[in-house]
């Protein structure tokens, strides 16, 4: 199973906040799923963000190209729970 990932933001450390999170949920995720891998694209051009939001300064996660989180910073708990949703 493959997680595909994408974090949009024009700032980098937004986006870098948001990748420490995804990776510590995968890795947590893992524990339960060790067959699931994940592949994560970070996004900084403003024009491919607004095809997933209007937010292009906060954080936006998209998970299997579902917007999961947009202009907030996610918990770790958050994310793994939209990881095992789009598992299903």
């Amino acid at each position: 199973m493959l997680l595909n990932v994408k974090i949009l933001s024009i700032q980098y450390p937004e986006r870098y906040v948001v990748r420490r999170l995804v990776t510590l949920a995968h890795e947590e995720l893992s524990a339960e799923h060790p067959n699931v891998k994940m592949q994560i694209t970070e996004v900084g051009d403003a024009s491919l963000i607004c095809k997933y939001a209007q937010v292009i300064f906060q954080p936006t996660l998209v998970i299997n190209e579902k917007v999961v989180c947009s202009g907030s910073f996610p918990s770790k708990d958050e994310i793994i729970t939209w990881m095992r949703e789009a598992l299903q």
